[in-house]
Parts: structure tokens; sequence; C-alpha cells
């Protein structure tokens, strides 16, 4: 029996005063009663729980901008673009004039069934966040994989500016080679300025460093030295260094997703450039500050600029001296032979180049073997060892 109901029997029918059973049973005279009162009123109703919902509540919002949240998180959604409470956040400060807590639009949202506990997803704060200070500083690049309606593959080829999260180049392509990786990025520094560095991933048409230093510097390596610009790869199998440009794509292809399905390229390139402009100047990007366009990010700083160059060209290599007592090492496009020796024919040895300085290193003992300044207009580096006398002949 619960105590409401012991109350009300011992004061109603057992007729003992208020006072009595408030000290019995270590409640307060008031609140005998009202239960009295309210039981008298209603009969065996009194005993019901009842809610605590207080009948006004002055800070609740209008319910027309709760409407209007629930209109701006479909819209959104419709298009294909972020819909999440701080970017309904800021459609609402800046373009209806309403002040709203992210917490406030999470609870309706909420209410609403819009938004999924996902207990499953690493938590935010357990990520390290590295971000270019300037403009320019660093710009991202990566390209990734897209059908036309007919099903044919084609690829997109993406340039992200590091620190305001700006759209530099987004272009479209039957297959990204290493020419149109350099005619973009050509095209990006006339139109934004030159950047102090670039990060990608170990793609062939990015470098080929993973290629075993055989083929020197690819085109767009060889663009960014005369350009004095810094070249950054991320490590093998760590695609989160290049982690904002991966998830650039992921909102190019949510986007992408809500459109009619271009059929030719130049009927997507119409849409990533739709795209791009939404992107850049009227979508709020979580990651700036004050959830600014990536557009106002980008332009509220000055931009960075090449920093005097002091890095060298660095690669290591392998090799075995073959019978003639050469190696083969190709720089900047061109093939050269290195003399080592005949006495080390057959030797694996490790090639440490430094520009075109070039150390080579017996593999297995560390012996130094050669240590040279390549000539890049010769073909062939003699050893430079004096030729052994001649042999008499002897007649018989």
């Amino acid at each position: 029996m619960s105590k409401a109901r012991l109350v009300i029997t011992a004061v109603v029918v057992e007729g003992r005063s208020q006072s009595e059973v408030a000290r019995e049973y270590g409640v307060s005279q008031g609140w005998i009663s009202r239960l009295v009162k309210r039981y008298r009123l209603e009969g065996e109703a009194a005993f019901e729980p009842r809610s605590r919902r207080p009948n006004t509540s002055p800070t609740r919002l209008a319910q027309s901008t709760i409407d209007l949240i629930l209109e701006l998180h479909e819209n959104l959604a419709g298009k294909g673009l972020d819909h999440g409470p701080q970017t309904i956040a800021w459609h609402l400060t800046h373009h209806h004039g309403l002040s709203v807590s992210v917490n406030s639009i999470h609870r309706h949202l909420h209410a609403a069934g819009l938004i999924v506990a996902q207990p499953q997803k690493r938590p935010k704060s357990s990520y390290i966040r590295f971000a270019a200070e300037q403009p320019n500083e660093r710009w991202q690049a990566d390209f990734t994989h897209w059908w036309l309606a007919e099903g044919t593959h084609v690829e997109i080829l993406d340039w992200l500016d590091d620190h305001a999260r700006y759209a530099i180049s987004v272009t479209a392509h039957r297959r990204v080679t290493g020419r149109i990786v350099l005619e973009t990025f050509r095209e990006a520094i006339d139109t934004h300025g030159i950047p102090a560095s670039t990060l990608t991933d170990n793609g062939m048409v990015f470098t080929t460093r993973l290629s075993g230093g055989k083929g020197g510097r690819n085109a767009f390596e060889n663009e960014l030295r005369r350009l004095g610009i810094t070249q950054i790869n991320s490590t093998p199998n760590h695609p989160t260094t290049c982690g904002k440009v991966e998830r650039f794509h992921q909102t190019l292809k949510k986007w992408l997703t809500r459109q009619p399905r271009a059929s030719t390229i130049p009927e997507l390139q119409n849409q990533l450039d739709t795209f791009v402009d939404e992107y850049n100047h009227r979508r709020p990007h979580r990651s700036l500050a004050q959830h600014a366009t990536p557009a106002t990010a980008y332009a509220a700083r000055p931009k960075a600029d090449p920093a005097t160059r002091t890095d060298t060209h660095n690669r290591v290599r392998t090799d075995r001296v073959d019978q003639a007592g050469v190696i083969t090492l190709r720089v900047a496009g061109r093939l050269h032979h290195i003399g080592v020796g005949r006495t080390y024919t057959r030797t694996r040895v490790l090639i440490l180049v430094q520009d075109l300085n070039i150390r080579i290193l017996n593999a297995a003992t560390g012996e130094l073997l050669r240590e040279l300044t390549l000539d890049p207009t010769k073909d062939y580096q003699p050893t430079g060892a004096p030729k052994g006398p001649k042999r008499k002949k002897f007649r018989t």
C-alpha cells in the first residue's frame, strides 16, 4: 500500500489528526492537507502519480522556431548537405536572425526522431587535429571514383586548402594521369597563387618515391622543385594523414548522390562546379572558427608563400653490380651508368642519392665502394681509377 493511501486512511477513515499522522509517517502537514483535499475532490484518482512538468515554460522555443528547425533539417538533408545541429544553428543565425543553442536544436531533433545515437563511432576528442595556420600554407590533393548514368567509371581530382578547407579545384576525368595532375595544379596556381607545400598520398601521379627511386622525379615533383614548393607524402597505409581531402570526398559524394546521375563528363563537371560554389560560399564548415564558410576563412588571413627551399631530393635504392662493374641510375628522366669496378661484380649495393651526390655502399657490409657527384651531361660516370699497365706480348 502506498504512503498516500496510508495517510488518507489514517486521517479520513480513522479520524486521526493531521499533525499526529505527519509525525508518524515523516511528512509535512501541508502535503497531507493537499492530499486530503484532492481525495475529496477526485476520489481514487488522487492516488495516481502526477506529472511534474510545469504548466508553463517561459524558456521553451516558439513552435514556429521548432517547425523552422525541422524544415531546415529536411531541406539540407534533401540537398545532400550537412544537416546537423551546428549547421542548422548557423543557418538560423545568418539567414533567419534567430539565435538558438546547439543543445536546444539537438534536443528537438532528437525528440522528432531525427538523430540516432551512434555509440560505436570513435569520439572526436580521440583525434589529434592538425591544420595549417595560413591559407596556401598546404594544399591537399587526391582523386576519388564515380560512375556516370550508364555505368561508365570516371575519376574526380580534388585540390583542397588545408587551412580553410577551401576547394581550390575539383575536376572530372576519364582517368587521372600525371599530366592531368600537373595541368590542374598549374591552373590552380594561376588563380590562387603558389602554395608553400603540398600533401598527397603515394600514388604514382603524385610521386615516384615508392617505385624504388629508379624513375627519379615525375613531372609534378619537378614542378614543385622548380617553384620551391615543399612536397609532403603520407605514410603508406595511413589515410588519416590526408584526412581533410578524404572527408571532402564524403561530403562531395553525399551531395552528388542526391543529384540526377550525370550521363557525360561535361555534365558531371557542371554538377561539380555547382557543388564547389555551394561548398565554398554558402555551406558553413564545422571545423572552422564560428562555423565560417571556407571562402570566408580563405580570405581572412594573408596567404603563405613558398619558403626558401632547403630540402634536397633524397633517394635510397638497391642494385647489383653487373658483369661490367657498372650500376644504372635514372636522374631527371635520364639513365646514367655509374662505374663501380669489376672487382665488385654481382655485389649487392645500397645507393644513397642526395640530389647529384651519390654514395654506393656494399649492402652486406656497409663498406663505401664509391662516392661521386654525378655529371648530368654524361651517360657514363667512369670510376676514375688509373688504367693498369699494358700486358707485354711474348713470342713463342
